[in-house]
């Protein structure tokens, strides 16, 4: 079996015509018959019932379009990667961020990227819950947003792009944004909202149980724009790494006493094998200004 007595066969199942198969097949019609007539053989059955002028596919012959129309599918996929990577017209990268990076701090880098490879598509993909940089090295993406930089590893790529502090993000008409500081005391008796992905939650918790404060939350969401749109309502307060505030009305504070950041960090595969656009990327985000 040969790639072109699948793409004949996948013509004549269409057509069910032998003439107007070997037309659409590029072939002489005997040169079509015969290479179905050697895919029957070898498959050990008829694939299509032949009386006079009418022709239909056997019970065999409709499994065998299918599994044919799939090989079909992913030869196609493997000519669009080959034109993307080999023939240069374009190159897609999938990108994983974790879902507690805001945009507001990363638009204008990307659009940047964009600018300068005219020739690339990204893929911007929300990360999983216990997706790590392991994702990376295993091809799942090839460059990731992450919140935490990964230990020293020859195989990756760690590019640091800034570093955000946890603040209180409350609505900006809350009496408590007039301040420049706020105490914990001054939030205990506020209602609370839960950011379940927040990376620095149990440290929060033991901030605020270290002065004698237990936070309930009135609501736990891991979705990040429900929890601000409530907040910008004035339903709560949460805790919120200042760059991260995605919604209007929301003004973020710094906790007395608390001192708890993150450091975002563009990961890929190092070394040459990785594509040029992705070593273009790193480039870019070692030059630009992040803090400007």
């Amino acid at each position: 079996m040969d790639l072109n007595q699948i793409r004949y066969y996948l013509n004549l199942a269409q057509a069910l015509n032998f003439t107007e198969a070997a037309r659409q097949s590029g072939v002489s019609q005997p040169s079509l018959t015969r290479a179905i007539q050697r895919l029957e053989e070898e498959l050990g059955g008829p694939l299509l019932y032949r009386d006079g002028k009418d022709t239909r596919l056997t019970a065999l012959g409709r499994d065998v379009q299918l599994e044919f129309m799939r090989i079909q599918a992913s030869l196609d996929a493997i000519s669009e990667i080959v034109d993307t990577s080999v023939v240069g017209k374009r190159r897609r990268l999938a990108i994983g961020i974790a879902t507690t990076i805001a945009p507001a701090a990363m638009a204008s880098f990307w659009r940047h990227v964009l600018a300068q490879l005219p020739m690339v598509e990204l893929q911007l993909l929300p990360m999983l819950a216990g997706e790590t940089d392991a994702e990376v090295l295993s091809g799942r993406y090839d460059m990731c947003l992450l919140t935490d930089p990964p230990g020293p590893n020859v195989k990756l790529a760690v590019v640091p792009l800034y570093r955000e502090y946890l603040r209180l993000a409350l609505a900006t008409t809350h009496p408590l944004a007039r301040k420049s500081v706020v105490a914990p005391a001054e939030i205990s008796g506020e209602p609370y909202l839960d950011r379940l992905h927040c990376e620095f939650r149990s440290l929060l918790i033991k901030h605020f149980m270290d002065r004698h404060i237990v936070m309930r939350p009135r609501l736990q969401s891991e979705r990040e724009d429900w929890v601000q749109q409530l907040v910008a309502s004035g339903a709560g307060v949460c805790a919120l790494p200042e760059r991260s505030v995605i919604v209007e009305g929301i003004v973020v504070r710094p906790i007395e006493g608390l001192d708890l950041s993150r450091e975002v960090s563009l990961v890929a595969v190092s070394g040459s094998g990785n594509p040029r656009e992705v070593r273009q990327i790193l480039t870019m985000a070692e030059k630009y200004r992040w803090n400007g």
